[in-house]
Formats: C-alpha cells, sequence, structure tokens
C-alpha cells in the first residue's frame, strides 16, 4: 500500500513532460512552415536585400530610404521621369518605333527600363546587367558584404518576386535588345525629260495649233511632270518646212505637223496625211491600226532616223476659195491656186498651176496677184485665218482631204532612249488627241458656215462633171506615183487591198 502514491507522481510528472515536447515540437514545426511558405507571400515586392549586406545594414536600410542624400534624390527623380523623344529628322520618314521586350525579371527593355546596376534579380543570385542601347551588356561587380548596392534604392518600380527557381543560370539572364531596323531611304524620284518641239501651226490656230498645245499640256499631266514637250511657235526653232531634216539630225527634239509636208522627200508619207477620194476617218483609222499602215509607217520614218506618232485627226477638208466661179473643167486651166499635197498633182493635171504657201503668205500672195485661188482647211480654220476676206466663193467637198491625220516627229535616238512608260504616255496623249480633234471638227464646222455665209460667202459644191474629172486625174498620179517610188507602191497596195475588203462592210452598215 505504501508503492501507490509514488507511482502517481512519476505518471504526473511524465504527462507534464511530453506536453512540453510536443508545445517544442510544435514550435519549431511553425517556424519552418512560416519561414519557408507564409514568409515569402508576406515579404512585399523589392523588399529583398543582398544577402551579402550585414545586419547592420539590414537595420539602417528603411531610415536610409527615407534619408538620402540630395545626389540619390535627383537621381530617384531623374529615373522617374520619362525618356524624352529624339528630336524628329525631317529629312527622312521617321523609323518605327523600338518595342521594349521583356526582360527576365519582368522588365521591359531598353534605356528608360533598365534594371539598377547591382540589384539581384530575384531567383538568381545574379547581380543584374545593364542593358547598352547597342546590344551590349555591362557587367557591375556584386556589392561587398556590408555596403549598399549602388542604385539599389533608387528603383521606380520594384521588381516582383519570383517563386520558381530558373532552371539555369542562361534562363535568368536579360535578353539583348533586338537590333535596329536597317532603314532603306525612298528610291529617288526619276528626273524629268524635256523635249523641245517645234510646231507647224501657231498656237491661236483653230485644231491645227490648239492640237499640238493640247499635247504640250496633257503630256506634263499624264506623266506627273515627269516629261515636257514643249511647244515653240511655227519658226521659233527652224522653218516649218524644215523640221524634218531638224528632227532626223537632231537639231530639235520633235515637231508637230502632218506627214504630207515631206512628200518631196518621201512620197508615201503623203498616203499617211490624207488621199484624194480616199477613206473618211475611221476606214482610214482602221487601215492603219488594224490594216498594217502603222508598222510601215514606222518603217519609213525609222529608215530616215525619225520616230513618228499619228497625233491628231480633223474632219473633212473644204475643197478652197476662188475669186471667180468655176463652172467647169476649163475654167481651171491656167489658174494660179496654193495647194497642199497630193491633191496639188491632181489639179496639176487639169492645167492648175499650184505653190505651196503658209498661211501667212496667202494673205499677200492675194493682193499682189500670185494666186487666184487658195485651199487651206476647213470653215472652222478658215474663218479664223480670214480667206473670206480675199475670195467668195467657197467650195466643197473637200475631195482631195476626206480625212487628214496629224503627227508627231521624234528623233528616233531620242524616241529610244525613253522609258517604256514615256512611249506609252505619248502614244495614250496622241491617241486621245485623235479623239478630240475628230469630234471638235466635226461639232464646229457649222457654226463656222453659218458665220461665212452671214459675210457674203457663196457656199457651193463641184458641179459633176469636175469631181469625174479630179477623180481620173486622182487614178493617174496614183499609178505613177506607184511606180517612180517602191515605197509609195506598197503603201499604195496596202492601202487599196483594205479599201476594197473594207467595201463589204461600208455597203452594208451605211443606211442610205
Amino acid at each position: 500500500m505504501t508503492g501507490l502514491p509514488g507511482g502517481h507522481g512519476e505518471t504526473r510528472e511524465q504527462e507534464v513532460r511530453n506536453a512540453i515536447i510536443g508545445i517544442v515540437i510544435g514550435v519549431v514545426v511553425g517556424v519552418v512552415v512560416g519561414a519557408t511558405v507564409v514568409a515569402p507571400r508576406l515579404n512585399p515586392v523589392g523588399s529583398e536585400v543582398s544577402p551579402g549586406i550585414s545586419p547592420k545594414a539590414k537595420a539602417i536600410l528603411p531610415a536610409a530610404e527615407k534619408t538620402l542624400p540630395p545626389a540619390s534624390r535627383q537621381a530617384e527623380k531623374l529615373s522617374a521621369k520619362p525618356v524624352e523623344k529624339l528630336e524628329k529628322d525631317n529629312r527622312h520618314p521617321p523609323f518605327p518605333e523600338q518595342v521594349d521586350v521583356p526582360t527576365a525579371s519582368g522588365a521591359p527593355s531598353g534605356a528608360a527600363s533598365e534594371t539598377p546596376p547591382g540589384v539581384k534579380v530575384s531567383g538568381t543570385g545574379r547581380s543584374a546587367e545593364k542593358i547598352i542601347g547597342t546590344g551590349k551588356i555591362a557587367t557591375k561587380k556584386p556589392a561587398k558584404s556590408g555596403q549598399l548596392a549602388s542604385g539599389e534604392a533608387l528603383s521606380p518600380k520594384p521588381e516582383k518576386a519570383k517563386t520558381d527557381p530558373p532552371q539555369s543560370v542562361a534562363d535568368s539572364e536579360t535578353p539583348r535588345a533586338p537590333p535596329a531596323p536597317v532603314y532603306a531611304p525612298p528610291p529617288a524620284r526619276p528626273k524629268t525629260v524635256h523635249l523641245k518641239m517645234a510646231s507647224a501651226y501657231a498656237s491661236t490656230l483653230p485644231q491645227l495649233g490648239t492640237l499640238a498645245k493640247r499635247l504640250d499640256r496633257d503630256i506634263w499631266r499624264v506623266s506627273d511632270g515627269r516629261l515636257e514637250i514643249k511647244f515653240y511657235e511655227p519658226g521659233t526653232l527652224v522653218p516649218p518646212l524644215e523640221m524634218f531634216d531638224a528632227v532626223r539630225a537632231g537639231a530639235i527634239d520633235a515637231a508637230f505637223s502632218t506627214p504630207g509636208f515631206w512628200g518631196n522627200k518621201v512620197p508615201a508619207l503623203q498616203l499617211f496625211a490624207a488621199v484624194p477620194f480616199g477613206p473618211a476617218a475611221k476606214e482610214f483609222l482602221a487601215w492603219i491600226y488594224f490594216g498594217g499602215g502603222k508598222e510601215q509607217f514606222e518603217e519609213i520614218y525609222h529608215a530616215n532616223g525619225i520616230h513618228s506618232v499619228f497625233c491628231g485627226l480633223i474632219a473633212p477638208e473644204a475643197s478652197g476659195w476662188f475669186r471667180n466661179r468655176i463652172r467647169t473643167v476649163e475654167d481651171l486651166k491656167g489658174l494660179k491656186m496654193r495647194f497642199f499635197g497630193l491633191g496639188a498633182k491632181v489639179m496639176q493635171r487639169l492645167g492648175v498651176v499650184t505653190t505651196q504657201l503658209s498661211s501667212g503668205d496667202i494673205f499677200v500672195a492675194f493682193e499682189s496677184g500670185a494666186i487666184d485661188a487658195a485651199e487651206v482647211s476647213m470653215p472652222s480654220i478658215d474663218l479664223k485665218l480670214g480667206l473670206h476676206r480675199m475670195a467668195k466663193n467657197y467650195y466643197f467637198p473637200g475631195w482631195h482631204q476626206p480625212a487628214t491625220l496629224f503627227e508627231l516627229m521624234i528623233n528616233l535616238k531620242i524616241w529610244r532612249s525613253l522609258s517604256v512608260s514615256a512611249k506609252a504616255q505619248i502614244e495614250a496623249v496622241c491617241g486621245d488627241n485623235i479623239r478630240y480633234g475628230l469630234a471638235e471638227g466635226e461639232a464646229s464646222q457649222f457654226q463656222a458656215l453659218k458665220k461665212l455665209q452671214a459675210q457674203g460667202v457663196e457656199v457651193r459644191r463641184w458641179p459633176g462633171e469636175i469631181l469625174e474629172a479630179l477623180n481620173a486625174a486622182w487614178v493617174e498620179v496614183a499609178r505613177d506615183e506607184a511606180k517612180a517610188d517602191r515605197d509609195f507602191k506598197r503603201v499604195w497596195e496596202s492601202l487599196s487591198a483594205f479599201r476594197k475588203e473594207y467595201s463589204i462592210w461600208k455597203e452594208l452598215s451605211l443606211p442610205y
């Protein structure tokens, strides 16, 4: 019975010991768990301190942040300011804006978002490296133990704590900045090509001169100022009847005229200007563009060092102004008349003495009695020239020129030196000149005729017998010209064959 109290005391003491041991174990486990799990989550972002800093430095660090020296505060202000944009260079287009690339620490790359040197990147154990604009990396030595890293407390943006350790040292390094984009300057604007164009017609002369001026204006517009064909009045560069030789020799760049002017040099070119009793405008153009006419035209000109482009077309002309009324073929014999092209050779077969004069010389010739009649052009142009003041008998139809084509001659070497686009622009503008000239000519003649009749002009038609005599004379002229010149022969045969085939359509297409 004596041993009962002592056994009870030992049991009590053992229970107290076990309780104390359990408390100690619980405290240890709590400390370990708090240090490894809870503490990182409760630690404020950016509050990490380099392991190399002494306990004293840790104690004074908060105070150091509050009491920064003036120089450090100034640096903090500067680091908080946005980076100023470079002054814009107006000479070239701006470079594309640089894109900030996120670094391993989560901060953007570039001068405005550098990690302060000396601060360790979370989870790496390495000091941050400062990125230089050119892509080079400047490595800073880690701070010595017991000292603050340079600029450590000056970062305006705290780093985000990282919980996942890096896989390797390379993964934690800040990536290099992307290389600056290569700047390619815009292509240089092509230089403007300047050509001087002599004209056979004054700029004030309806259609003949205005079509040349229109070419000057429109080629500049279509080429956006990269091609200029400048108009020069007749005689400014060379006399009109010398333009062919001047263009061929390169003395002038270009000339606006009609191929009929050069019959004394190349007889075949007259067939590309106007053909007596020949095709009307639509038939003429059909042969030129789809019957082989254009190819022959260019071959002949190229052989003479010239490239020529069809650049105008006008409606039928009048047959001429006569002082006296013409009733029979006999009235034509001995008549002195200004006439042009192949029609002049036809008139010569009927006894007319022809001469080729410029428009400015016609009035003097009428007044002096050097001529009795003159053929120039259509009513709107003749009205402008004032020919109704010299003669009052105005005859139709213009059998010698049912349609008249005009041209732009260019020195062949210059033409070949032009770009493909410049050649296409010239052809396009000249093609539009053909459309415009034909439409304008057809629309303006009846008003001109009314004005002429109001001033006492007698509008007359040739008697049938005279037209038949003129047609027969033309057949003889064409035959003789073909015998005398090989080019005339092949062009005439080409045109005649096309017209024979075209007559099938012509007969069916007309309602009258």
